[in-house]
């Protein structure tokens, strides 16, 4: 689509820009308009405030809606789909008996965090805690000590890993609308995750498991038992390990074929290229879960019928996703984005610093974190195509810094909050004092981490 002469001059628009944030703000927490359709309509008021050309408003919109989900829709239904067949089929509950037993009783909560940041990778959040808690509840009967020695690190390895890694909605919503490479932001994720883990939620977990002694909450979930027939170690490794190894090998013989290392024209380098994009990396672990652990389990129909119940409860975010970049298409062709880009110059604040704020506030604001990743990532993309000498890594340190200020400040307002505290048996006040500390942590520790990688690199 032709660029769009703004109508407006930097004032102006940056008024229309407060007023459309704030507008969805009041949709979204007062008048408690779906995410979705907020966004949407916030969009057209934005494409109407801006004059964009009545002829040009729903290409607008529509293009920037596609866009979107043209990269985030095929990585989050595949995504969904692997870690519910590894969810139905006891994968989940194999990989965190067996490193307890490898780490040993005095290290369980180490082991079921370890556990839960590989079974992180494909699987959500919610879905994560809810297959994890009852394996938690039984280990915690069977040891003793608070239920929240055993059960933050896990809910801050899925916490950390939905918000900082791909294929998770978030950051592949933010990788998309920032520009960055898929492949770099997964590695950069994974590379910060890992510590920002270790920190900010198992060591809190210690702390905490020491000064809240809270019982094992009745198991409103299961028994915590191993499944029947459930997959071997080595296959539950394998299915987790492979699409991180194909991507893996696209970035590593990407940067090879850049520096010269190797031929980027031969044959075989452009098939494991190939091979490695998310999307088709994700294609084949999907395929190789289905074959694999329906094999002597399920019959074909119930392994699609699997696969189609892992779908519903993503299509609210696929949707939400999509919303936010057709909000960030229509910013960029009203010429918000330029407006915005020149004043974050004017003011001299680190664009990587601007990116932690800004969605920091969105989260405290409204309380989803998905929601405020995914406006924060299409108001500042303007910004970031507009200053140059971003490298690679820069551009997925930036996408990092909008994840932390998405995780921060989980309170009344996070629907995560209250499935935490339910599961957990915490009233508010206790909840506060630990969980929301914990987000807190994890989004600080990360972007410290974050802001330090960009001086160095």
């Amino acid at each position: 689509m032709e660029a769009i002469e703004p109508a407006y001059g930097t004032g102006p628009l940056l008024l229309i820009a407060v007023g459309a944030v704030a507008a969805l703000l009041f949709l979204v927490m007062k008048v408690r308009l779906h995410a979705f359709v907020s966004l949407t309509l916030v969009s057209l008021l934005v494409a109407v405030a801006t004059r964009i050309p009545a002829d040009e408003i729903v290409p607008t919109l529509l293009d920037g809606f596609g866009d979107t989900l043209a990269s985030v829709a095929l990585l989050v239904g595949l995504g969904v789909m692997i870690g519910r067949l590894m969810e139905v089929t006891g994968g989940a509950a194999v990989l965190a008996n067996t490193l307890i037993r490898a780490f040993g009783e005095q290290r369980a909560p180490l082991a079921l965090g370890v556990a839960s940041l590989l079974f992180g990778f494909p699987i959500f959040f919610d879905a994560g805690l809810i297959v994890m808690l009852p394996i938690v509840f039984s280990v915690a009967r069977r040891l003793g000590g608070s239920v929240l020695l055993y059960a933050l690190p896990v809910a801050g390895a899925f916490a950390v890993m939905h918000a900082f890694v791909p294929p998770h909605p978030g950051p592949v919503a933010a990788t998309g609308l920032i520009g960055a490479d898929m492949g770099a932001t997964l590695v950069v994720g994974l590379l910060l995750a890992l510590p920002t883990w270790y920190l900010a939620s198992y060591l809190f977990a210690l702390f905490t498991g020491r000064r809240f002694q809270l019982p094992v909450p009745d198991d409103v979930l299961g028994d915590g038992a191993d499944h029947d027939d459930a997959p071997r170690l080595s296959t539950v490794l394998a299915i987790l390990l492979l699409p991180m190894l194909l991507i893996f090998g696209n970035t590593g013989l990407t940067t090879l074929s850049t520096i010269g290392a190797v031929d980027g024209d031969a044959a075989w380098v452009r098939v494991l290229v190939l091979l490695g994009q998310t999307p088709v990396a994700l294609l084949i672990t999907a395929v190789t879960a289905m074959v694999v652990l329906g094999r002597g389990r399920h019959p074909r129909e119930r392994v699609e019928q699997i696969s189609n119940e892992a779908l519903g409860p993503v299509c609210s975010i696929i949707l939400i996703t999509g919303a936010g970049g057709m909000f960030g298409g229509v910013l960029r062709a009203g010429g918000i984005g330029e407006a915005l880009a020149h004043s974050l110059e004017s003011t001299g604040l680190p664009i990587i610093v601007a990116a932690f704020a800004v969605a920091t506030a969105l989260r405290v604001a409204q309380g989803s974190a998905t929601v405020a990743l995914t406006t924060t990532a299409a108001l500042i993309a303007p910004t970031v195509q507009a200053t140059g000498g971003l490298s690679t890594i820069d551009l997925s340190l930036i996408v990092i810094a909008v994840a932390c200020g998405s995780t921060v400040l989980s309170h009344v307002n996070d629907s995560g909050f209250w499935l935490v505290g339910r599961f957990l048996g915490m009233d508010v006040r206790t909840t506060l004092r630990t969980w929301t500390v914990m987000e807190t942590l994890i989004g600080v520790i990360g972007f410290g981490f974050a802001y330090l990688l960009s001086l160095v690199l």
